[in-house]
């Protein structure tokens, strides 16, 4: 295979164009009528409305090379690497687990809820653990450092991000029953949605979606997600339904007088391809290296971001409490 056609064949992946193009060379469209047509027909759909939003932010002259440089740059290396690795842990996980599910369910309607509800629950889990316990974090930060919102995040993560977050998603799904057609069916459904609710302000100035904001967790609320703004952090942990977030106390809506503010919170450089990926890492690696005792040093790795052995914690939940009584003392 030559260089020019493995460029064609990676830029068609990257636009998930392969199966209409299939259905153009045959000049059989019947395929349009079954489950698998319509998932490749609507595949292109985010990649192309990341075109549509670099378009319109260049006629805007809102464009800029850095806000689309690093995620590119960890979009191709993850293409080689990550992808593979992530399709074997969902394939491992249900050949393991399969056989210990609680029930078995089918490809219908009902189960499809039934199926959705557990997948936005493992979601939770997965999301909640990627905030919560510091090398998990180290993982999930890549998702988090750019500071601005577009489309392009949606592919901005380190490349062993996807295959912890599917053993964990395919292990509590597959044990509840979710039938694995019905759970990839799910996975594509989550996957564009989640895709989606990065779109930045140069196709959707308000990301509420007028109502609903109150039924489902929209682009506003992700942008929240994204925001390292106190009142924000650590929210909107689910992808589509918002049950868990509710449940947990941990929805959070986008406030008219608090514009996200985008990034992570330790100094860092977001055009660096190095310092997006591994800066956490370094971080991390001084805190245990300059803790003292093995239990420190444990405690680093499984406590919450900003966790100190000193006491001087800044973790999420700290900052925010510290925000919280401040404003109060001010509006007193």
């Amino acid at each position: 295979m030559n260089f020019w056609e493995t460029l064609y064949n990676e830029v068609i992946g990257f636009f998930g164009m392969g199966s209409l193009i299939n259905m153009f060379k045959s000049g059989d469209y019947r395929e349009l009528l079954t489950l698998k047509g319509i998932i490749g027909a609507i595949s292109p759909f985010i990649p192309l409305l990341l075109i549509i939003e670099i378009i319109r932010s260049a006629a805007y002259k809102k464009f800029k090379v850095e806000d689309y440089k690093v995620p590119f740059l960890i979009y191709v290396f993850n293409r080689f690497v990550s992808r593979f690795i992530s399709i074997a842990a969902v394939a491992f996980c249900i050949g393991l687990f399969e056989k210990y599910a609680v029930f078995k369910t089918s490809f219908t309607w009902y189960w499809l809820i039934y199926g959705y509800v557990i997948w936005e629950f493992s979601h939770f889990i997965y999301h909640y653990l990627a905030h919560k316990v510091r090398i998990l974090w180290c993982l999930h930060s890549t998702h988090h450092a750019p500071q601005t919102m577009n489309l392009s995040v949606t592919y901005t993560h380190f490349f062993l991000e996807a295959p912890y977050a599917d053993v964990i998603r395919t292990t509590i799904c597959i044990l509840a029953g979710v039938n694995p057609p019905l759970l990839f069916f799910i996975m594509f459904i989550d996957g564009t949605w989640g895709a989606f609710i990065h779109v930045g302000e140069n196709i959707m100035k308000d990301g509420r979606m007028g109502f609903l904001n109150k039924i489902i967790l929209t682009p506003s609320h992700h942008r929240v997600h994204h925001a390292r703004n106190p009142l924000y952090m650590d929210t909107n942990f689910c992808n589509l339904l918002n049950i868990w977030d509710k449940a947990f106390g941990t929805l959070e809506d986008e406030r008219k007088d608090m514009p996200p503010e985008y990034g992570i919170t330790r100094p860092m450089n977001a055009n660096s391809f190095i310092d997006v990926n591994f800066g956490e890492f370094g971080v991390l690696w001084k805190d245990i290296r300059h803790a003292p005792g093995f239990k420190n040093k444990l405690l680093y790795l499984i406590k919450p971001p900003g966790w100190s052995h000193t006491g001087e914690n800044k973790t999420a939940k700290m900052v925010k409490r510290q925000y919280l009584e401040m404003h109060n003392r001010l509006k007193d």
